[in-house]
């Protein structure tokens, strides 16, 4: 049976793959798990994105955390980053979103933090998935008094935004912003708290109406703004996903700046004030070549993990770093937030622009992104784990490797959903590239089948 998580909570088609029976069990299961060494009653605190499918979907849930005792405050449409800061902040118990992030409408997910803001480990969303597989076995469920209470808070967005300021507190005033909010859970707090600092704010996609989220808009259809962001003359474009946990940026010329790019960026900024621990930037083997060459040449320290920004979370932790990120745009500071705030990483963009009185454009040539070519190469799902196992294989990658001499990267990793080998090439020239990571994939396929 495939794992009910994956790496960013539970997703599907709300209402055939996540259906209210599936969302009341993660509820009921869920709460038990991070609740049941409390001695106390417990509270959970529950928030959504704009998805038509929330509404039906936080009952369900509300109605599983309660029936095994615990208390549920929901607080509507929320950002990912804004849950889990209320989360910490209100010393609840734990948090729970219900979003897809920057899946189109008809898919949602549910994920939780734990008491301190954190996405859960592998280890307790094991063990939540063994209580739902083994139907709440041995849970003694409460009735009368014991059943938990609902509480709604539709307050809670004016916190976030405050908490947005005092992380930092920078002065807009005179540079034109043009947001793109996706339709999705950013759609008032982002507006508002740019606003407030005094920027002069263009937003983009400020309409949800349950079914229009990320629909060629966001973060993932970057087109609309980088137009307008020429069209207005604005300083700057920022673009949002679904729930608002990650940010990509346009500069002034309506080019794209990505996360390697905003890493780097407010990384090596941060470097220069004293305030990047250990030199250290925490980035996915993902990462453009081009962010690993800029960081040798300005004395940083590239921490590798592997592809999912909880990995990066766990590698922060554990080594006392305070930046990482993915080229998504999941950035992570952790000196303010416990998780990918993508509201969050564009103050600490503007930050950087207003103390450099720098374009942004200038700002990005800080690294060069080098071509990539990304092949997917069809395998047998059990053999997809393997593939190095295979001498012509491994033979290949070396011999590629040797070519390219350091002006080149070869990365080859198995797909985690799907039979697949991804074979993805990076080097300065687009035609060659494209030509070898077509040949490994070829290789690949015939050798494995």
């Amino acid at each position: 049976m495939a794992r009910l998580f994956g790496t960013d909570g539970v997703r599907g088609v709300a209402g055939a793959e996540l259906t209210i029976e599936l969302a009341m069990k993660l509820g009921q299961a869920g709460a038990y798990v991070l609740t049941k060494e409390k001695a106390h009653k417990p509270t959970i605190l529950i928030g959504c994105d704009t998805r038509i499918s929330g509404g039906m979907l936080a009952n369900a849930l509300v109605a599983g955390i309660c029936s095994v005792g615990a208390d549920a405050v929901h607080v509507g449409v929320l950002p990912t980053p804004a849950v889990a800061y209320l989360t910490r902040k209100h010393k609840v118990d734990a948090g729970v979103v219900i979003s897809a992030s920057h899946n189109p409408m008809e898919f949602n997910g549910i994920k939780f933090f734990n008491g301190e803001g954190y996405k859960l480990s592998d280890q307790l969303e094991d063990e939540i998935e063994e209580l739902i597989n083994n139907n709440m076995a041995g849970v003694q469920l409460p009735t009368g008094s014991g059943i938990g209470r609902v509480e709604y808070r539709f307050d809670l967005q004016d916190e976030y935004i405050r908490f947005m300021k005092e992380c930092v507190p920078v002065d807009l005033s005179g540079l034109r912003i043009v947001i793109d909010c996706a339709e999705g859970a950013s759609y008032q707090t982002s507006v508002q708290t740019l606003r407030q600092l005094g920027a002069d704010l263009i937003p983009l996609h400020i309409d949800p109406d349950g079914t229009n989220i990320n629909a060629n808009c966001g973060s993932t259809h970057m087109g609309e703004l980088q137009a307008r962001v020429v069209y207005e003359k604005a300083d700057v474009g920022l673009a949002f996903d679904g729930d608002a946990d990650r940010l990509l940026a346009v500069d002034e010329n309506g080019t794209i700046v990505d996360g390697d790019k905003l890493l780097a960026i407010c990384g090596s900024h941060m470097k220069r004030k004293g305030t990047l621990k250990k030199d250290t930037i925490v980035v996915t083997v993902m990462s453009n070549l081009g962010f690993f060459t800029m960081c040798e040449r300005e004395g940083l320290h590239a921490e590798k993990t592997k592809v999912g920004d909880r990995y990066v979370l766990e590698n922060m932790l554990e080594n006392g770093y305070n930046i990482g990120g993915e080229q998504s745009g999941h950035i992570i500071f952790l000196d303010d937030n416990t998780t990918g705030d993508g509201l969050l990483s564009a103050l600490h963009l503007l930050e950087v622009m207003v103390e450099t009185k720098e374009p942004l454009s200038k700002l990005a040539q800080i690294m060069e992104i080098y071509p990539q070519a990304l092949v997917n190469a069809k395998v047998p799902n059990h053999k997809k784990e393997h593939f190095m196992e295979y001498t012509e294989i491994a033979h290949a990658i070396e011999e590629l490797e040797q070519k390219f001499n350091g002006e080149g990267r070869v990365l080859i990793r198995p797909s985690g959903t799907e039979p697949l080998v991804r074979v993805m090439i990076e080097g300065k020239d687009q035609a060659q590239i494209e030509k070898e990571a077509r040949e490994l994939a070829e290789l690949i396929t015939n050798t494995m089948l």
